[in-house]
C-alpha cells in the first residue's frame, strides 16, 4: 500500500451514483471511515459512511429515491440516516463537531467543517475521506496522517486518547477488536489511555459492549483482542469468568499450563476452522469452571472434575448478564457440557452404545464437537499432537460407524407420545413420558434396532411393568 496516496479510483457504481446527487444537490459529499480504509488495504467493504456539507438526513432522502430505496432510517437528534442497500448499507451524517458530559455517550452536536469532523472519529486509519464530487472525484483527504498508521499498522487517536475515551469509552472496545481485526498494534498512549480509562466502560449499554466483543471474536486470529483486553484490564470488566483463568495452572499433557492462555490458543485453533462465531464463543468458555473446580491430588496433580457440567449450568447467568440471545443458549450449554466426552470413546473396546449416546446427545451438533475436540489440543509438543488427532480420526469413525447403523444424528422417537396414548388408551401424564424413556434407552442400548415396529413391539412388551411401577 502507498503511504502518500492522494487519489483513490471510485470503481463503486453506488458512490459515483451518489457523487452524481450530490452534484446536482450542489451539496459537498465525502465517503469517510471504514469503506476508506479497506479500501487502501485492498478489502472489499460493503458498508458506505457518506459525510455531507449540510443536512445529511435531507440529502439521505434524495440518494434514496434515486437509487429506488423505499426505507430511509433517520435519527434526528444526531443528524443521521441510514439506508439498507444490496449486501449491506449506506449511513449518511451532516459534518458536525461534538461534545459530550462525563455521564453519556450523547452528544451534543453541531455542524462543522470536514476537518473537524474527521478530528471526532475513533482513529487515524478511520479518519480519512474521498470526494465524491465530480470537480474532485476520488481526491483522499487524509489530514491525520491515517495512511501512514496504515502503513506502519498501527491504531492511533486523532486527538489525545484520554479526550477520545472520556468522549465515547466504546472506542476503547473498538480499539482492541481492531487491533485483533487488522492485526495491527495499538500505539503506546492509547493502549495506555485505554487501561486507565476502561471504568468509563460503565456508561455503555452491554449491548453494544457485547456487540465488539463478538467482534473481536469473528476476528482471524481473537487471541490479539484477548489478550490485550486482559492486559488492559477490561476483560476484568466485560468477562471476568474469563480474566480469572489466568494463572490457573493445569497439567501440561495436551494443553498449555495456564487455563487463560490455553483458552486463547483453542480459540484461534478453532477460528481457523469455522466462521461460525457461536462455535468460536463455546472454543472460549468451555473451561470457563475450571477455576471454581481446580484441586491438587498428589500422583495426578491439579484436577478440574465436573468443570464440563459446572460450565455449562454457568452460561445461562452469563447470557442474561451479557445479554446474549437466549436461543443460542442450548448449543453452548451443550457442547461444553460435551466436551470431554469424545476422547472417552478413543479406548478399542468401547461399547457401540457409549457412541450412540454421544450422537444422540449432540444430534446435528456433533461436527461441531469434533471440531472443538481438535482445536483443544494445544500441546507444543507435534507427537503428542498427531497421537490426539489421530485418537480423534479413531472417534470419528466410530461415530461413522454408528450413524450408518442406527441413523440418530437428531434423533427423533420412532414411536411418539401421541402413538403410545392412543395404543395403550392412556391420557397426557408421567407414564407417557416413562414409557418414551424405556424405548429411548433401548434404541440407544442396541437392545432394539432405531426402527417404528420394533419399537412399538418392545413398548407392548415393557407397558406392564412400568405402567404398575
Amino acid at each position: 500500500m502507498s503511504s502518500n496516496r492522494r487519489h483513490v479510483e471510485l470503481g463503486n457504481s453506488t458512490l459515483r451514483r451518489i457523487g452524481e446527487v450530490a452534484d446536482a444537490e450542489q451539496v459537498r459529499a465525502f465517503v469517510v471511515g471504514g469503506y476508506v480504509r479497506d479500501y487502501l488495504l485492498g478489502v472489499e467493504d460493503q458498508d458506505l459512511d457518506i459525510v455531507v456539507l449540510g443536512d445529511g438526513i435531507q440529502f439521505s432522502r434524495v440518494v434514496a429515491r434515486a437509487l429506488g430505496i423505499g426505507t430511509v432510517v433517520t435519527f434526528d437528534r444526531f443528524g443521521t440516516a441510514m439506508l439498507p442497500y444490496e449486501k449491506g448499507k449506506i449511513e449518511f451524517v451532516g459534518a458536525r463537531k461534538e461534545h459530550y458530559t462525563s455521564d453519556s455517550r450523547n452528544p451534543d452536536v453541531k455542524s462543522a467543517s470536514l476537518d473537524e469532523d474527521l478530528l471526532r472519529r475513533d482513529f487515524t486509519v478511520n479518519a480519512m475521506a474521498v470526494s465524491l464530487n465530480a470537480d474532485r472525484l476520488g481526491q483522499l483527504l487524509d489530514p491525520l496522517g491515517g495512511q501512514k498508521d496504515l502503513q506502519a499498522r498501527i491504531i492511533r487517536t486523532p486527538v489525545d486518547p484520554e479526550r477520545t475515551f472520556a468522549d465515547d469509552p466504546l472506542r476503547i472496545m473498538r480499539a482492541l477488536r481492531f487491533a485483533a481485526q487488522l492485526e495491527f498494534d495499538i500505539e503506546h498512549r492509547t493502549l495506555r489511555a485505554a487501561a486507565a480509562m476502561k471504568e468509563r466502560l460503565s456508561i455503555v449499554t452491554q449491548e453494544r459492549i457485547s456487540e465488539e466483543f463478538f467482534k473481536t471474536l469473528k476476528a482471524a486470529k481473537p487471541s490479539i483482542g484477548l489478550r490485550l483486553m486482559f492486559e488492559t484490564g477490561v476483560l476484568h470488566l466485560v468477562f471476568p469468568e474469563i480474566a480469572q483463568m489466568a494463572g490457573v495452572d493445569q497439567r501440561r499433557d495436551h494443553h498449555h499450563k495456564d487455563v487463560f492462555l490455553h483458552t486463547c490458543t483453542v480459540v484461534d485453533n478453532i477460528a481457523g476452522t469455522t466462521d461460525d462465531v457461536w462455535l468460536r464463543f463455546v472454543a472460549l468458555v468451555h473451561d470457563i469452571a475450571k477455576p471454581r473446580t481446580k484441586a491438587f491430588h498428589e500422583g495426578t496433580g491439579w484436577t478440574f472434575h465436573g468443570h464440563e457440567e459446572i460450565g455449562a449450568r454457568m452460561m445461562r447467568k452469563i447470557f442474561q448478564r451479557m445479554r446474549l440471545p437466549l436461543d443460542r443458549l442450548p448449543y453452548v450449554e451443550k457442547l461444553v457440557r460435551l466436551h470431554l466426552r469424545p476422547m472417552a470413546l478413543v479406548d478399542e473396546i468401547v461399547t457401540d452404545s457409549a457412541v450412540r449416546r454421544l450422537v444422540f446427545e449432540s444430534g446435528n451438533d456433533i461436527d461441531d464437537l469434533m471440531k472443538l475436540c481438535r482445536a483443544d489440543i494445544t500441546s507444543k509438543n507435534p507427537r503428542l499432537v498427531s497421537k490426539y488427532l489421530r485418537n480423534y480420526d479413531l472417534v470419528v469413525e466410530k461415530i461413522r460407524e454408528v450413524e450408518e447403523k442406527d441413523r440418530l444424528r437428531n434423533w427423533q422417537p420412532p414411536v411418539k407420545g401421541d402413538e403410545i396414548m392412543s395404543v395403550l388408551g392412556l391420557g397426557p401424564g408421567r407414564k407417557v413420558g416413562l414409557l418414551k424413556k424405556a424405548i429411548e434407552e433401548a434404541v440407544l442400548d442396541g437392545r432394539i434396532p432405531n426402527e417404528h415396529d420394533a419399537a412399538l413391539q418392545y413398548l407392548l412388551e415393557v407397558k406392564d411393568e412400568i405402567l404398575r411401577g
